[in-house]
């Protein structure tokens, strides 16, 4: 299967600014990429790449003032195959996690681990260890939480996601990291593609997606609250500690988003026969 994904998003800046833009594919897919993503910048300014200290591909400019327009077309191989279900897969004890695992035990900006802590013993404390208890805390987000654009904001935080009980797919990540980080079980932020392949088509816009991982047994595998079922056609671009970490742009003064149009689309052999 090839999938064509891109974006295109306009900014103004009342003078020139600095920005780190985090949409490049994440290396782990670089040999699943047919055609190239590269950053389009118009009017054009260079731009330089960079891999952060997660591992994703940042690029650095510095935006003209007036509109500036970042744009990427690629074509990407995926094997059309849902996401893995692990069911056997276990919770490492706390003092056997690999030293690398256990930043994702924290709590970070938009996962208070210490103010929802009581919650999380209280709801999935007798629930099985390992894949049981990370699917659990998926069931309980899904239900728990009304998904809607404009239901959210760039502040909310996984606390506030859980008292409100409403929310974009990023609030389902994040307040399930949160959940997962309570219960001693590694979990990691992430933001890529994921289009309506093999399922029907929905008629809202076309929006960057949110889903975690946690580590299990002696890896990392993909859950996705907001959704809660496998999926086809994922297509990862970062990994954080939660969206602080893998923000699509950070700019370095002021700017306005007036512009922003995503696509995600099934190549199909015999489109246009």
């Amino acid at each position: 299967m090839q999938i064509n994904v891109g974006y295109e998003m306009t900014y103004r800046c009342p003078q020139p600014t600095p920005m780190v833009v985090t949409l490049s594919i994440h290396y782990g897919r670089v040999s699943d990429v047919i055609k190239p993503d590269h950053l389009v910048v118009s009017p054009s300014v260079p731009v330089r790449a960079y891999r952060d200290s997660f591992g994703n591909w940042c690029s650095r400019i510095v935006a003209p003032a007036g509109l500036v327009r970042l744009s990427s077309d690629a074509i990407v191989y995926d094997d059309g195959k849902p996401d893995l279900a692990a069911p056997w897969a276990e919770q490492r004890p706390v003092e056997s996690l690999p030293d690398k695992t256990l930043l994702f035990l924290l709590g970070s900006r938009y996962c208070e681990t210490d103010l929802l802590s009581e919650a999380a013993w209280s709801l999935f404390g007798s629930a099985p260890t390992g894949w049981a208890r990370v699917q659990a805390i998926c069931d309980f987000v899904h239900r728990h939480i009304q998904f809607g654009y404009g239901l959210s904001s760039p502040t909310k935080t996984a606390l506030q996601v859980f008292q409100d009980r409403q929310g974009v797919c990023r609030d389902f990540a994040h307040l399930a990291v949160t959940f997962c980080r309570c219960m001693n079980i590694p979990a990691r932020y992430c933001t890529g593609y994921l289009g309506d392949i093999g399922i029907p088509r929905s008629q809202a816009p076309m929006d960057f997606a949110a889903w975690f991982e946690a580590y299990l047994s002696d890896g990392w595998y993909t859950f996705d609250p907001r959704n809660n079922m496998p999926r086809i056609g994922r297509v990862l671009i970062a990994r954080g500690r939660d969206a602080a970490d893998v923000a699509l742009t950070t700019s370095y003064g002021q700017s306005a988003l007036e512009g922003f149009k995503v696509w995600t689309d099934e190549i199909r052999e015999n489109a246009g026969a």
